[in-house]
This record gives structure tokens, sequence and C-alpha cells, in this order.
């Protein structure tokens, strides 16, 4: 219950850090909304950047951005309070949420939770590290669902504007439910949408086999001392992503490999069990369903 009493101390804290996120996101939204209704691209980095000034004069603008940032918000805030729930079930000190507002493409670098006690088993370990992911992923489902029934069809709308977002494999299929025979560059994404775009992209980096990231914790939790080596394989297999396809690869596998790398002590090395492999199974077809090799494209090409 430690977890909990810290966390009263600091409400002031989560709940500012979170309104700040709500009005960043909002910004971003509002914008999109405005593409969105005027059938203009998405993403327009010269037009976005002045947006301020017509947020400046009408204040209310933020209203409909709304719907993509309680969407964004509400898949972070699910993802992070299944990482602290799991914490609180198994008595670990650990904070509520801590929102980041940032003046980003999604209008926040995301969420983090502080774990304060060690964690001393794998069995937890792997908890602690799937309930976030599995949690996310939950929510974004029918958040992606209801963004897609409100998009709309636009020959060639994917593709234009100054960025372009990849389409993995979990948004091709529910695309192919909601516009069979219609090309993806041709459907142009609701806010809503765009909001569980980013919750997807969210769970296929956390998911990531690497280090201290949730993937990582997952793959400590089952192949123990392998954990070191096999996570400098996969952060050095983004390598060739980042060349061939989307430079942030490069930028996240320096950062892997820089920060990283390190891991949990873990005192008890019983093993996990058939359901947590189970588990750890349905987290890879996530990761694998989630993952973009070009999650963005800009005209700089980054």
């Amino acid at each position: 219950m430690s977890g909990i009493l810290y966390g009263r101390h600091r409400y002031w804290l989560h709940g500012l850090l979170l309104l700040l996120t709500l009005l960043t996101t909002a910004y971003v939204g509002a914008r999109l909304a405005i593409n969105f209704d005027t059938n203009q691209p998405a993403f327009d980095i010269e037009q976005d950047f002045l947006f301020w000034k017509e947020v400046l004069a009408q204040p209310a603008l933020l209203l409909r951005g709304l719907p993509f940032a309680l969407t964004l918000v509400t898949i972070l805030m699910a993802h992070e309070l299944g990482h602290f729930l799991t914490c609180v079930f198994y008595e670990i000190d650990a904070t509520l949420p801590f929102f980041l507002p940032a003046p980003t493409l999604i209008g926040t670098f995301g969420a983090f939770i502080k774990i304060r006690s060690p964690i001393y088993t794998r069995k937890i370990l792997f908890d602690v590290g799937i309930a976030g992911p599995l949690a996310g992923f939950l929510f974004l489902i029918p958040a992606l669902g209801v963004g897609l029934a409100l998009s709309k069809v636009i020959p060639g709308i994917a593709d234009q504007g100054d960025i372009v977002l990849g389409t993995p494999m979990l948004l091709q299929f529910c695309e192919s439910l909601v516009f069979p025979g219609i090309a993806a560059k041709d459907i142009y994404l609701h806010p809503v949408a765009r909001a569980a775009w980013v919750g997807i992209f969210a769970t296929a980096l956390n998911l990531l086999p690497i280090g201290q990231l949730d993937g990582g914790h997952i793959l400590y939790s089952i192949a123990g001392d392998w954990h070191k080596w096999l996570s400098r394989l996969f952060a050095a297999a983004l390598i060739p992503l980042g060349i061939f396809y989307w430079h942030g690869w490069l930028m996240w596998s320096a950062f892997f490999f820089l920060t990283g790398m390190r891991r949990p002590a873990i005192y008890d090395h019983s093993p996990i069990g058939p359901r947590r492999w189970q588990l750890g199974l349905v987290a890879a077809v996530i990761l694998m369903v989630s993952f973009s090799p070009n999650p963005i494209q800009t005209g700089l090409g980054l």
C-alpha cells in the first residue's frame, strides 16, 4: 500500500500534468479535426505551426480536439494503470502515472509510472511488464473501431501532407473490415482513429524485447541471463530498419544501447509457468501486428 500513500502526497502533480497533457493533445486534435472536416491533409507543418494564432483568437477551438485528446489519454492511462494496479496487487511501491505534455506531433511524450521498490521474482516482473501493454491494447481496439467508423474515403489522401503515418497489420486488417476493397492510401483517418494509431505505435515500442522496456521485462522473465545478449541483438536489428525504412529507428537503437540494457535484480528464478508463457506469446503477436517498419514518413525522409 506504500505506493498509494506516496501517490496521495503528489496528487496535485499528477493532476496538473494530466490537465496539461489534455491541453496539448487537444491542441493537436483540434488541428486534426479541422483538417479532417475540410478534407485537407492531416499534417501540414507550416499551417499547423501557425494554428496557435487561431487558438488564441478562438480558445473554444480546443473543444474540437477533445475526441483525439480524450481517446489518446485514455489509452495511455489504461496502459500505465495496468502497471500500477499490478504493483498494488503485489504490494510494490509505485507512483500514479506521470503524463508528459509536449509540443510534439501528438501533443505528448506519453506517460510513465515510477516503481520505487525492488521486484524480486520473475513471475511478478512478468506480470508487471505485460499488464500495461495488454490493458492499453484492450482500450485501443474499440477506439480504433469507432475511429474507423467515423473515417471517410478520399482518393490518395493518406499519402498527402508533410507527414504520412505507416499502416501496421492491425490497422490494415481493421480497415479491410470497415472499408472492404478500399486501398489504405484512400482512407482518411478520423482523429479518434489517429489517437488509436498512436496507441498502436506506443504498444509496439513498449513491447520491443529490449532492456527496461515492457517487452524487455517479459524477455528477462522468460530468458533469464540471455536477456542482455538478446536485448543487444534486437536493438541492433533496429539499425537496418533505420537505414532502409525510418531513420527514427537509428535514434532508438542508439538510445537503447546507451541507456536501455539494464535489468532488475531478480532473486527468485522460479519458472514462470505455462500460463505466463502463453501470455508471452500473446504479447509477441500483439507486437507483430502493431509494429510498422516505417511508422512515420516526412518530406525530410525521417
